[in-house]
């Protein structure tokens, strides 16, 4: 029953992407159906075979080590301010990190071992799926970088990319997250499903994103130019530029989080002043009851989950992660891994302004283009999300 239910969600997402597109007799059925099988056989492999849990759990090790190298330069700088006797303070112990990642991210990317190795998945994606290379590239770069990095990353191409081209780049930014700060994320929920996330989301953003905005270009428009991914002169300013960045990300999450948890509590000193006992999780948690059902989520758990979701879509996955991370252990394991793949992108309204301000900076015109298909653009990240926790959650 679980499984017929988590097909039937797939078939609904991918039904809501089919009535939203502009261009139905374009869709490329073909490449949809490679990706979907991709996700089947990625979550498979990661959940179900002793070589995925593997492979999960030395990536885990991996950026475990990280953290440990991370945390001894947070422990240098503010370890005197630090709560003791097993206390954390979020901000040094979690978003802190933020700015170690982005500075191995940062030297990474201008010694060119990250173009490269993306520019060559990216164009074999392009090669198995029909996809436009430009497309297929900003996808797999998706994964390792922010929204307005990554978008970034192809201003150069930006001349050739039309309105649906510029749908699809711009919800696989937003149905993404960054690699400098999955380690804050493994550091709140189980590591696996946030990593098993990555190249869900990645498939996920590509399959609604193409359905909504169909696309078919010529061969020879269709290049990744990857000379001017970084602007560093040396490994010494690229770790500079990466450290500075990674700052900056810590500071606005930090920023963020204030905002929108002061916000979410105003909102519900509001709500419980008429209707008492009311919170807007759980008016959200019955608003996305259905689709969770679908997805796999408990009868019992379907309100507290889906206003975890709500609570991701209203303002960020950072407040919804700390909604989640003290119920890891009181609801079932497929809730929370399917809540946690869900929670694993940047599908939120704050990203429409994100990504709407970075195509301003690189072109006003095309700003202009993204402003109109803001709401769409979000609808269509939240069905991604919904389609990678749905895939996940078929295999849990």
């Amino acid at each position: 029953m679980d499984i017929l239910l988590g097909l039937l969600a797939i078939v609904v997402v991918l039904g809501i992407a089919f009535l939203l597109s502009n261009n139905r007799s374009n869709i490329n059925y073909k490449g949809i159906a490679i990706m979907l099988v991709a996700q089947a056989i990625t979550t498979w492999f990661m959940f179900k075979t002793s070589i995925g849990g593997w492979v999960i759990t030395r990536i885990s090790d991996g950026f475990n080590k990280l953290i440990e190298f991370g945390m001894e330069g947070i422990n240098f700088v503010v370890g005197g301010l630090m709560v003791e006797d097993g206390g954390s303070v979020f901000f040094f112990n979690v978003l802190l990190l933020i700015v170690f990642f982005s500075t191995i991210l940062s030297v990474l990317t201008h010694l060119k071992i990250l173009p490269t190795i993306i520019k060559y998945f990216g164009g074999f994606l392009s090669y198995i799926t029909g996809l436009p290379k430009v497309e297929s590239f900003n996808a797999v770069n998706s994964i390792f970088f922010g929204q307005s990095e990554a978008l970034l990353a192809i201003k150069s191409q930006f001349h050739h990319l039309n309105n649906n081209r510029l749908y699809i780049v711009s919800a696989s930014a937003m149905g993404s997250v960054s690699a400098s700060i999955v380690g804050a994320y493994i550091q709140m929920l189980p590591p696996q499903y946030v990593l098993v996330a990555l190249p869900l989301n990645m498939f996920s953003s590509l399959i609604v994103a193409s359905m909504i905005a169909p696309v078919k270009v010529d061969k020879k428009e269709d290049k990744v130019d990857i000379k001017d991914v970084s602007d560093s002169k040396s490994i010494f300013e690229a770790m500079g530029n990466g450290a500075l960045d990674g700052g900056r990300i810590a500071l606005i999450v930090a920023a963020m989080l204030i905002a929108f948890i002061a916000s979410l509590e105003f909102v519900n000193w509001m709500i419980q002043a008429v209707f008492a006992g009311v919170t807007i999780q759980q008016i959200l948690g019955y608003i996305l009851a259905p689709i969770g059902f679908l997805m796999g989520i408990a009868p019992g758990e379907l309100v507290q989950a889906g206003g975890i979701m709500g609570t991701k879509i209203v303002t960020n996955e950072f407040v919804a992660m700390l909604e989640l991370q003290p119920l890891v252990d009181s609801l079932s394991e497929k809730t929370v891994g399917i809540v946690a793949v869900f929670l694993t992108s940047f599908a939120n309204f704050s990203s429409i302004g994100i990504i709407a301000g970075t195509v301003q900076a690189i072109d006003s015109k095309k700003a202009v283009a993204v402003s109109k298909f803001g709401m769409k653009l979000l609808l269509g990240a939240t069905l991604g999300s919904i389609l990678s926790a749905t895939m996940a959650g078929l295999f849990l």
